[in-house]
């Protein structure tokens, strides 16, 4: 295994995360004897096995139901010295609900601190607001970091840039985990921030929010080749010096091998990576036009600033890569998550847009004309049946 220095914190961190919230029971709090013994099993493995592999950051949530529970009955077992232990906390409207939802993340964990507490879910202006403001949920971190219940504090979020910058440049973070990859650029600026300022960076889901690449499409699979696009997004991502390690959401220890045999080339990273990447970039340009292809994210306005807070910038992004790469099955399922994941997932599909209102916020848009048969498109290509986040799918 490689490792990154994580920013402030100092920590020598595997650029491999072991991301929990995919082999768990349930995305509840249930009672353990439902916990089946075979899948506690399973998630014990998995940890044994990242641990083997050196991926010893060991990253979990309130929100993700049985996951720290589960993983109390094995971690406190383990050499704790040699972990980098991680859960998140979402921000409440106070401090106090707060703290008593960390007293019961670690009652779960069943350890006497956590090296990194996140925020978790720092999405929208509301949120940010309560994490920062006097009294708030930072100050609450601040004090458990002061009792020694945590070492490190940052936030994950997935946000728009401007919101995730705001909190960057607030300098009370140590680390930040967000989304940033290939068929996501819009948030490098935020990821440029966060060097400036010596933080960690912890890249969020890159083989499902980064295209579903775990089932890619034959198109992707060809001009990713030799490398397999989970490959090819790994060392694409590990190229850029500002990122320190990649989320993987394992269900099973196996899901860790792909991952690991793309470090065969971590030390040419950019070298293996740069050639793929040209290759994508060649095809974007030959299916939509070589003007797009380099300036379509320029500009697009944030869905609250667009009426009836039509998500204009995800549908355009989902719409470019789903064309011009086959990423389909990803664009629906990120597609169909609007309007039914509140802030995680926020602002609404193409249904009901009204070109005339959109004028306004499209003024300045380069290609602001062919924004609603873009839309229109968007929609015949991915609309479907309703999505719900894994967490709220049972």
């Amino acid at each position: 295994m490689h490792y990154r220095r994580f920013g402030r914190t100092g920590l020598q961190m595997p650029v491999l995360s072991c991301g929990g919230m995919r082999y768990q029971q349930s995305w509840d709090d249930i009672d353990p004897k439902r916990v089946a013994e075979d899948g506690q099993r399973n998630l014990e493995a998995t940890i044994l096995r990242a641990l083997d592999l050196g991926i010893n950051h060991i990253e979990t949530a309130r929100g993700y139901g049985s996951s720290e529970m589960q993983l109390g009955w094995i971690l406190p077992r383990l050499p704790r010295e040699k972990m980098i232990v991680q859960t998140k906390i979402a921000p409440f409207a106070t401090a106090r609900e707060f703290v008593a939802t960390f007293e019961k993340s670690m009652r779960y964990l069943k350890l006497g601190h956590v090296d990194l507490l996140s925020l978790h879910g720092v999405n929208n202006a509301e949120l940010l607001d309560w994490s920062l403001r006097k009294g708030g949920c930072l100050e609450a971190a601040r004090r458990l970091q002061r009792d020694g219940r945590c070492r490190h504090i940052g936030f994950s979020t997935h946000a728009t840039c401007d919101i995730i910058t705001e909190a960057i440049e607030s300098g009370e973070f140590d680390y930040v985990n967000l989304h940033w990859y290939f068929v996501n650029d819009f948030n490098w600026p935020a990821v440029e921030a966060a060097a400036e300022r010596d933080m960690g960076v912890f890249i969020i889901s890159p083989s499902d929010k980064g295209g579903k690449l775990y089932e890619p499409p034959q198109k992707l699979r060809e001009l990713c080749a030799p490398l397999s696009p989970i490959q090819f997004n790994d060392l694409y991502c590990l190229a850029r010096p500002q990122v320190h390690t990649l989320s993987i959401g394992a269900a099973r220890p196996g899901d860790f091998d792909e991952h690991v045999a793309a470090l065969a080339n971590y030390e040419h990273a950019a070298e293996i990576s740069a050639p793929i990447a040209q290759r994508l970039c060649d095809e974007i340009a030959r299916v939509h036009g070589v003007e797009w292809a380099q300036e379509w994210d320029q500009d697009l306005p944030n869905y609250v600033d667009v009426p009836g807070e039509v998500n204009v910038q995800e549908i355009v992004r989902l719409w470019h890569f789903a064309k011009a790469l086959d990423l389909t099955e990803w664009g629906r399922m990120r597609y169909n998550l609007m309007g039914n994941a509140g802030h995680w997932f926020p602002g609404a599909n193409a249904e009901r847009f009204d070109a005339t209102k959109m004028r306004a916020a499209l003024d300045g848009y380069a290609f602001a004309d062919r924004i609603p048969a873009i839309l229109r498109e968007a929609h015949a290509m991915l609309h479907g049946e309703q999505q719900k986040r894994l967490s709220e799918s049972g």
